[in-house]
């Protein structure tokens, strides 16, 4: 009641008013109880803002690159019907009687036509003939193609087909096989999803390689990932022809580097490497010293880390470390000796570690930033609407340029974006991050000089969405062979599904199943489609 002391009383006294007037008043007072509510609740958000705690996020996706599609002309359409369904399967034809009466004249018949899906377990017992030769040799028959071990390819195109691209757990695996009367324990299924799969990794290794040797850019992003009961992460190398994961312990520039190598083991010294050490701050005495030396290739990291040692790097401590920074100019002369990326852009959100060689940023990742911006005055929320909207308005002309570039267009559209991250708004703030994008600049336009560059990263985040699922259906990976099939089998099923086939044919043709579709090594069409586009 103490609170309630400095409440001024009502100017008119409640026991006069009819009943109509206090319903108007309560009404009247229900009203302003919700605007004060809502107002107390922004300023506890506020104050929590500037206590520095952790809020309620209430961050709407920018929409920059959707909201600035070219808006196409209102027309009303007649309603599609479904149209003819076309079975991708062989027409079984089946006459249906009736009994008629006596007396009555055929008319021909009436198509129904109906699809369905027979699945059943079957088993087959090979009784194979042994033979022994007047010289003592045995000799066995053959078992027929695509037989290799106690399940067979069907079976086995099946189970990988549900657990990697239909992203089922292996439990309701188990339970599905089982109920259809296949008879096989956890153990036999784990190892159908994991064992005797060299060969789809070792596609899926030629995949990167092709795409890594003819693309005109690839984009990358990374996500979390469990292996052996530790962190990790997985890094999507890829663009509109194929797809590749790898998962390592590691998300720096040294383990991206890697990655690029396609499964090389070498370190290479030549001129890339040397510029790619002076770009990153190494001293001219080291570079020297490794330029006078006689070996310039190491078989691998070790054969690598002992010529530092001999050099004397380890006793240098100095910054920028001599020794990280001589291995990734090693690792990136390693990458371009073997033809990848000697003119390919890595596309990237502008994560440190994909830093690498001719490099473009995400224009979507750099709105973003503008957009999350906190704002506590109308001025500063109306200096970061103007920004955004001509930001919005230049990603559009980008849009545009891609599709009809030319020299003059590209001086205007230099010239137009230092006027935008140059000027100064009144928010200091703002002003910091617009002349932190204005330092990336020819990252950001670099689509000025490659028009075929995408100017966003959606790509990669579309495809690494398989892998954020399949990490929350089955959560890690144990051993070596079960991470390396995954990131195998979701790289192939999403290239697959790039070129335009299908999985379920794909897995028919490499598991020899009876009457499979024919399907070369994707590298192939990889390598067939990234010169056609070029």
């Amino acid at each position: 009641m103490d609170s309630l002391h400095d409440v001024p009383p009502p100017p008119i006294s409640l026991s006069g008013l009819t009943r109509s007037e206090l319903e108007a008043l309560l009404v009247d007072l229900f009203g302003q109880v919700a605007t004060l509510t809502q107002v107390v609740g922004e300023q506890r958000e506020e104050i929590a803002r500037l206590k520095g705690l952790k809020g309620r996020p209430i961050i709407k996706p920018s929409g920059m690159d959707k909201g600035t599609e070219p808006s196409k002309p209102v027309e009303r359409e007649k309603r599609r019907g479904r149209g003819k369904v076309t079975p991708r399967v062989s027409v079984e034809d089946r006459v249906v009687k009736v009994a008629i009466p006596e007396g009555s004249v055929f008319k021909g018949h009436e198509p129904f036509l109906v699809q369905d899906l027979v699945i059943s377990a079957r088993a087959t017992c090979y009784q194979r003939e042994r033979w022994i030769t007047p010289d003592g040799r045995t000799v066995l028959a053959p078992l027929p193609e695509g037989i290799g071990g106690h399940f067979g390819p069907e079976l086995r195109r099946f189970v990988l087909m549900q657990y990697h691209q239909g992203q089922s757990t292996l439990p309701r695996l188990l339970a599905l096989l089982r109920s259809v009367g296949v008879s096989i324990s956890k153990r036999q299924l784990q190892r159908l999803l994991t064992e005797k799969h060299d060969d789809f990794i070792a596609e899926a290794q030629a995949v990167l390689r092709a795409g890594l040797e003819t693309a005109r850019f690839v984009s990358a992003d990374d996500t979390g990932a469990r292996h052996a009961g530790k962190n990790g992460f997985c890094t999507q190398i890829g663009n509109d022809w194929f797809t590749w994961f790898g998962t390592r312990s590691s998300k720096s520039r040294l383990n991206f580097l890697d990655l690029l190598r396609a499964g090389h083991t070498d370190y290479l010294l030549n001129d890339a490497a040397y510029g790619y050490m002076r770009n990153r701050d190494l001293s001219a005495a080291a570079i020297a010293l490794l330029m006078a030396g006689p070996e310039t290739r190491f078989e691998d990291q070790a054969a690598w880390l002992a010529h530092l040692d001999r050099l004397g790097f380890n006793a240098l401590k100095v910054t920028p470390d001599p020794i990280q920074v001589a291995s990734e100019g090693a690792l990136w002369g390693s990458v371009q000796s073997h033809g990848f990326l000697c003119d390919g852009v890595v596309l990237s959100d502008d994560a440190g570690q994909f830093n690498v060689g001719r490099h473009a940023l995400c224009w979507v990742h750099a709105e973003r930033l503008v957009h999350k911006l906190n704002t506590f005055t109308d001025k500063h929320r109306a200096a970061q609407q103007r920004v955004r909207g001509q930001i919005w308005d230049f990603y559009a002309d980008l849009k545009v340029y891609r599709d009809k570039s030319g020299k003059r267009q590209a001086l205007a559209l230099r010239a137009r974006f230092d006027r935008i991250f140059r000027r100064g708004t009144g928010f200091a703030t703002l002003d910091r991050l617009l002349a932190r994008l204005h330092a990336n600049k020819a990252e950001l336009l670099m689509v000025l000089d490659r028009p075929e560059i995408p100017l966003h990263t959606n790509g990669s985040e579309n495809d690494i969405r398989c892998y954020v699922t399949r990490r929350k259906v089955s959560a890690g990976t144990r051993s070596e062979i079960g991470r390396d099939c995954r990131d195998a089998f979701l790289g192939l099923a999403k290239t697959c599904a790039k070129l335009g086939i299908e999985v379920w044919d794909y897995l028919g043709s490499r598991l020899k199943v009876a009457g499979h579709a024919v399907i070369e090594p994707l590298d192939h069409y990889v390598r067939a489609r990234i010169r056609y586009a070029s």
